[in-house]
């Protein structure tokens, strides 16, 4: 191994002698991460993570989003769940203090801000905490004494997905954020029918004219904000989280969802290049909204989840056989994690399993482990169990 390089030391300098030995040399410390309100670091890679709004989605995600990383959400067929991942996202961001841009083509930005979730209140939310886990430990304590004898020793597998240390903050669904709180928050909105001009000049781009305005909104309003990183830190820092719905859409001037063949097949692909290049060298996280289930070339779906680095898409089961299947009755759809980031490492953060469930329960959205997983699960050391008792005639 090289030896260390040194400066100003003679050979035969004392200052020498005791770096021979080992005790002039310090530890190289890390540098002094950047304290934002609402991020903390990664026990993974050190990356600065922020909360998607849904603790058991930062869970599944490894920890949360990473600050200057872009999430991907393929819609569910009728865009409610997914819409609602993107309201609990802005959510965060007004509870956090952090900036807000939500960019979309079909609603107003102001009626989706309209329809933010309330934040409970901590004492509230550790009440309602504590609460549930005395009466979970109750009645596993019940369980505990009518399950039979021999099924006592098998592991538990939990369904609830949630982290050691909590991040985030618990909303609830049946109401809305106050105004006055949501008003607080610096937001910055586009929508599309009110930016783009009736006549555009025509400009040598591979992106449509929606697109570049929506790239160009962006950009303009990192660098007049201070977000991009190599902006003077004169002022406190402060993380921007940008909000784009329903990309791909034909509302956004785009094809891909009309034909298998587009006219336009690269479109969204160069926005979203061009989109994470800002993202890597700024304070600011996205999430983007697509509905893949109407894109029928599924190599351009491929190539959009290519260039975000986590994605995920939801799986309704409204309006299809499984709504009414009772297998499926305590759930509203299922979760498929399609891809995780490799940030600072040569692998990603796996989910400890990918039969996820979610359920909108009356006041919350909840991510779970499916039961079906649960019971597939536990089969085998059933069977197992059975068999040894049938051998000694039990």
């Amino acid at each position: 191994m090289a030896a260390p390089l040194r400066s100003g030391i003679g050979v035969g300098s004392r200052q020498d002698t005791r770096a021979v030995h080992g005790t002039s040399f310090q530890k190289k410390s890390r540098g002094k991460l950047v304290s934002i309100p609402g991020t903390r670091p990664s026990v993974q890679n050190g990356q600065l993570l922020v909360s998607t709004g849904v603790t058991s989605l930062d869970y599944v995600i490894g920890g949360g989003l990473a600050v200057g990383t872009l999430l991907l959400i393929e819609e569910d067929k009728y865009d409610s769940y997914s819409r609602m991942l993107l309201k609990y996202f802005l959510a965060e961001g007004v509870v956090c203090g952090h900036s807000l841009f939500l960019g979309s083509a079909r609603d107003p930005p102001e009626e989706i801000l309209q329809e933010l979730p309330a934040p409970v209140l901590d004492d509230i939310g550790c009440a309602a905490g504590d609460e549930g886990q005395a009466k979970l430990c109750d009645s596993e304590g019940e369980d505990s004494m009518k399950i039979a004898w021999r099924y006592q020793n098998f592991p538990k597998v939990q369904t609830a997905l949630a982290a050691s240390s909590r991040f985030g903050h618990y909303y609830d669904v049946s109401k809305t954020m106050d105004p006055e709180m949501r008003q607080a928050s610096k937001c910055n909105t586009f929508f599309l029918p009110d930016e783009l001009p009736l006549k555009s000049e025509a400009e040598p781009s591979t992106m449509n004219a929606g697109y570049r305005a929506l790239l160009r909104s962006i950009q303009n309003l990192i660098h007049r904000e201070g977000f991009d990183t190599a902006a003077p830190q004169n002022k406190s820092r402060n993380i921007l989280r940008i909000g784009l719905h329903s990309l791909g859409s034909p509302l956004w001037g785009d094809d891909i969802c009309c034909k298998e063949s587009p006219s336009d097949a690269v479109s969204l692909t160069s926005f979203l290049y061009g989109f994470r290049a800002l993202l890597r060298s700024s304070l600011c996280v996205g999430m983007v909204t697509v509905p893949s289930h109407l894109i029928q070339n599924r190599a351009i779906m491929g190539r959009v989840t290519k260039l975000c680095d986590t994605a995920i898409a939801l799986e309704s089961f409204r309006g299809s056989e499984r709504e009414t299947n009772p297998l499926y009755k305590d759930y509203h759809g299922l979760l498929h994690v399609r891809q995780t980031p490799h940030l600072n490492c040569l692998v990603c953060e796996v989910p400890d399993t990918k039969d996820l469930a979610f359920k909108l329960k009356r006041k919350q959205f909840a991510i779970e482990v499916s039961y079906l997983f649960v019971q597939w699960t536990m089969a085998p050391q059933l069977n197992i169990t059975f068999q040894k008792a049938k051998q000694k005639g039990c």
